[in-house]
């Protein structure tokens, strides 16, 4: 049985019925469209999936649609506004830090929640706010380059 529930992404309200396993991944790339975010492993290794939920970098496959009920989703997609790229996004493609683009949501929102708290983290904290995000094409240098020019 489905049920309703309420959930603002990137600042949009939404009200949608959805089954109880519906996993917060498949909402938001299936439902609502938002392919920004990337399914991979399924069981919160790769951190493909992040999103930032109520203020924290989540792997969205772990997370129920239901448990996102009365609450804030930020994804790839509402970084960027009308004056162009977040600065974090600018970073990414300036440092070549971006090769398939698979991991690169995942990485952008965990970055981006990591220079919200802190704007100049020390290299170990670069590379603990992205340990959850697994790269595969550029090894890490040119992603920690890009965040430290942030």
């Amino acid at each position: 049985m489905k049920k309703l529930i309420k959930l603002t992404v990137n600042d949009r309200e939404y009200e949608m019925a959805v089954e109880p396993n519906l996993s917060l991944t498949d909402l938001i790339r299936y439902e609502l469209k938002l392919t920004g975010t990337k399914k991979g492993c399924e069981t919160g290794d790769c951190g493909a999936c992040t999103v930032i939920l109520d203020g924290i970098p989540v792997n969205s496959c772990l997370v129920l649609a239901v448990q996102a009920n009365g609450r804030k989703v930020e994804t790839i997609e509402g970084l960027a506004n009308e004056a162009g790229l977040h600065p974090v996004q600018d970073a990414f493609v300036e440092h070549g830090a971006i090769q398939c683009g698979f991991c690169s949501s995942g990485m952008i929102l965990s970055a981006k929640h990591l220079l919200d708290k802190n704007p100049k983290p020390e290299e170990s904290e670069i590379r603990a706010s992205i340990s959850g995000n697994l790269c595969r094409c550029t090894g890490y240098q040119k992603i920690i380059d890009a965040i430290k020019s942030v």
